[in-house]
């Protein structure tokens, strides 16, 4: 992993990516409508990452609302985000940056290429598309939700 690409106060990347139903999802799709929080994250069905996604849905009104969607990111087929959205019950997009492999993380700064995985990078975008606020814990490190909450209330 290198120094992320991505700077708070400029444009995020914009991309786009199969959700764990098979549709396309676009961060541009949001613009001008939504601010949108993008979590990276490992693996589905480990651990710390389904304890995240599951503070996420169960104060899904905190962080998705009409003002605000999440996309939760990862290396994984739409196969088996559909499989784990199912299990646990995720109503926002999972979305598989599986091929070409770890593309879009690679833009975001949070790919590990010894790994083949991304690590936990969270990035919220405004609804210009200009990205306000970033943190990255490395693999093993859980996310401190608070600082979620606390970045989606500067919007």
């Amino acid at each position: 992993m290198s120094e992320s690409p991505v700077v708070v106060g400029e444009t995020a990347p914009d991309f786009t990516l199969v959700n764990q139903n098979g549709e396309m999802v676009s961060l541009s799709g949001f613009r001008g409508d939504k601010n949108v929080l993008i979590v990276f994250y490992p693996f589905a069905f480990s651990g710390i990452c389904t304890g995240e996604l599951c503070e996420i849905r169960d104060d899904i009104a905190g962080f998705q609302n009409d003002d605000v969607q999440v996309l939760a990111v990862s290396c994984d087929p739409k196969y088996t985000l559909r499989a784990w959205a199912d299990a646990q019950g995720y109503t926002f997009p999972l979305l598989s940056d599986f091929w070409p492999h770890g593309a879009v993380s690679q833009q975001y700064g949070v790919f590990l290429d010894s790994a083949g995985m991304s690590t936990r990078g969270s990035f919220l975008v405004d609804k210009e598309g200009v990205l306000r606020w970033a943190v990255v814990n490395g693999p093993g490190e859980a996310r401190d939700l608070a600082a979620y909450r606390s970045a989606l209330a500067s919007v």
